[in-house]
């Protein structure tokens, strides 16, 4: 396991970082996949839309702009795709773990996904999450092109667009609508989708992350089991931990 920070430890990490509210992004991160592909694998288009994917999340492209050019190949799939999904869909290990402990000590704990809404609400009831947020798509009636309900490959105007700065937002108004300094929030992702997130958080980590995030997240950690960030909020000295 690789953990490398910004500052020395004293004592135990508790003593020095009470957290409260807790975000994590959900692809790759509390999930094993990445759903967009997954939603391209079920249609075949898995190398097209991965390879925007991958360049999307070490931040050579624009987040949304990425979006909605994945979004646009994926026009046709049916509608009732997630009811797949969480049939083979992964829960990262750890993450159930870790998101027990963090209930187990009054945190609040939120999923703030770049990803869809149906996945994010499935993922808030498997892990017991008190908040989660993610895009939302819009879905077409049966037409003569397709001749059962959709997605459209658009976003759904009605509804913000996870983006890095709204993930920011999501952090920093939780955290004012809970009265939670920042100082004592906790942010994990994997992507640079994630970069402002973690940055602005009182202790923001890059889990297995990307390249460019690797370089530019506040800390980060390399490890193969999400519950090893126990010992961030913990410490050595815990017997919890």
């Amino acid at each position: 396991m690789e953990v490398i920070f910004d500052f020395v430890p004293h004592g135990t990490w508790s003593a020095i970082r009470p957290v409260k509210l807790a975000l994590f992004d959900m692809d790759s991160t509390l999930i094993n996949e990445e759903v967009i592909d997954e939603l391209a694998r079920s249609i075949g288009i898995t190398s097209a839309v991965s390879a925007i994917t991958a360049r999307a999340m070490n931040g050579e492209i624009e987040f949304e702009q990425s979006l909605r050019e994945r979004l646009a190949l994926l026009r046709g799939v049916k509608a009732d795709v997630w009811e797949e999904l969480k049939k083979t869909v992964t829960i990262a290990a750890g993450a159930k773990d870790l998101i027990n402990y963090l209930r187990g000590r009054g945190v609040i704990t939120v999923v703030v996904s770049g990803g869809f809404a149906p996945m994010a609400s499935w993922l808030k009831e498997q892990l017991g999450l008190d908040y989660a947020f993610a895009n939302h798509l819009v879905v077409s009636p049966p037409n003569a092109t397709y001749t059962y309900p959709h997605l459209s490959g658009e976003l759904n105007p009605e509804y913000p667009i996870v983006v890095p700065e709204y993930k920011q937002h999501v952090l920093e108004s939780l955290a004012q609508e809970h009265s939670i300094p920042l100082s004592e929030t906790f942010a994990v992702g994997d992507g640079s989708n994630d970069l402002l997130m973690l940055g602005a958080a009182g202790l923001g980590v890059a889990w297995r992350a990307k390249e460019r995030v690797q370089r530019e997240a506040p800390q980060r950690l390399n490890g193969t089991t999400l519950s090893d960030l126990i010992f961030l909020l913990d410490g050595p000295e815990s017997g919890d931990a």
